[in-house]
């Protein structure tokens, strides 16, 4: 499905848009600006400064699933390639064997009670790390950190990991600056946090379709499979992170890769049976000799479906990024054109890395609650997620 009137008057019916999030998503993320101020001082309470006396580590590890993990990957986008030691972030239990006491662990969990994280943490004191912690209060996480004397940052009760990417990200970055392997000034911070204030402003919901850029970006991408790459270590993180928020607020599947990497690999699919041969007949593929009886039949379905599914990309344009990545950005989009396939651009704003990743993030983070409401889905439940749980304790 296109963009339409339909889509708009919907996404325009501020009245609608409350019924369908009685839990306030576009408000939760409306406060991202807040959430950056409050995770700095939050983190400048807790003795982060304690942490320049152990010098720098041999790497940083990062542990953490999920919308928590995501932190890991923003410090290394803001530390970029330039960062004299490795980050890793580890997604999983316990910890790779080369761990020890020369690297700082850092355990971010918005419950504190992640399994995975808590297993990586418990090695990590045992192997003697610097361990730092980023969690709930009174938590099994902050009880860990505190035990190994450790600097443990709280986060405020009842946010859920997606919706708290600041609230675990600028403690972590702060974590890296006190551990001398990036550099990141306070007016970054606040330059940063201006600028999700201000992009809040644009997406709002009272703020009509033909100039909130978000609710743009919902209609775009209703009815389509959303291809959404990065054009820089900073825009592959915001890609990573959009991907998710679809999947989490809008119940809703997508694609995501980088620049470079995706032309070797993702690119081919704009010739496949979302992107140009969408609109090409069974008869056809079958006559090629590329067609067999049962995927004529998918096929046929689909071509006599009116609202068929088509791949859409987005691409998450640094301002920064490598000369032969925005040829090849170029190429990309006029590739895509050519097949019929749609294509929205997304230019990063600020100096900073810190803050051209946040007007990555943000606009795509308005952009899937509105795409759930659009699609009749309420952002905020995750049902299978605790179906899942529910299992794996039973």
């Amino acid at each position: 499905m296109s963009r339409s009137v339909s889509a708009d008057v919907r996404l325009d019916d501020v009245e609608g848009l409350q019924r369908g999030d009685p839990s306030d998503m576009l408000r939760v993320v409306a406060g991202s600006g807040a959430q950056v101020r409050e995770a700095a001082v939050a983190a400048a309470e807790s003795g982060m400064d304690r942490l320049t006396a152990e010098g720098r580590p041999r790497s940083v590890v990062v542990v953490g699933m999920g919308g928590s993990a995501i932190s890991g990957d923003v410090l290394g986008a803001v530390a970029g390639a330039g960062c004299p030691v490795p980050i890793v972030v580890h997604r999983d239990y316990g910890l790779p064997g080369w761990v020890g006491a020369a690297d700082a662990v850092i355990g971010v969990s918005c419950s504190g009670s992640t399994e995975e994280t808590l297993s990586a943490v418990e090695q990590a004191v045992s192997r003697g790390c610097n361990v730092v912690g980023v969690g709930a209060d009174d938590s099994p996480l902050a009880d860990l950190v505190g035990r190994a004397h450790g600097v443990y940052v709280p986060v405020p009760a009842g946010r859920m990991p997606r919706t708290a990417l600041w609230s675990l990200s600028v403690p972590v970055l702060l974590a890296g600056r006190a551990l001398d392997i990036l550099t990141l000034a306070d007016a970054d911070l606040a330059k940063t946090a201006h600028r999700l204030d201000e992009l809040a402003e644009r997406c709002r919901p009272t703020s009509e379709s033909f100039v909130n850029p978000a609710k743009r970006l919902a209609a775009d991408l209703a009815g389509m499979l959303p291809m959404v790459w990065g054009t820089s270590a900073v825009g592959g993180v915001a890609a990573q992170r959009f991907a998710c928020q679809l999947a989490e607020n809008a119940k809703y599947p997508a694609i995501h890769g980088v620049l470079p990497e995706a032309n070797h690999n993702q690119v081919v699919t704009f010739d496949g049976a979302f992107g140009e041969r969408a609109g090409n007949s069974a008869d056809d593929d079958v006559a090629a000799g590329t067609g067999d009886d049962a995927s004529a039949g998918f096929f046929r379905d689909r071509v006599d479906d009116a609202d068929e599914v088509r791949l859409h990309l987005i691409l998450l344009t640094d301002t920064e990024e490598h000369p032969q990545v925005a040829r090849r950005r170029e190429a990309s989009r006029e590739i895509a054109r050519d097949r019929g396939i749609g294509v929205t651009e997304l230019l990063a704003e600020g100096d900073s890395p810190l803050e051209r990743l946040a007007s990555l993030v943000i606009l795509p983070d308005f952009g899937s609650v509105y795409l759930g409401l659009l699609t009749g889905v309420d952002p905020t439940p995750i049902p299978a997620i605790t179906q899942l749980k529910g299992s794996i304790a039973r």
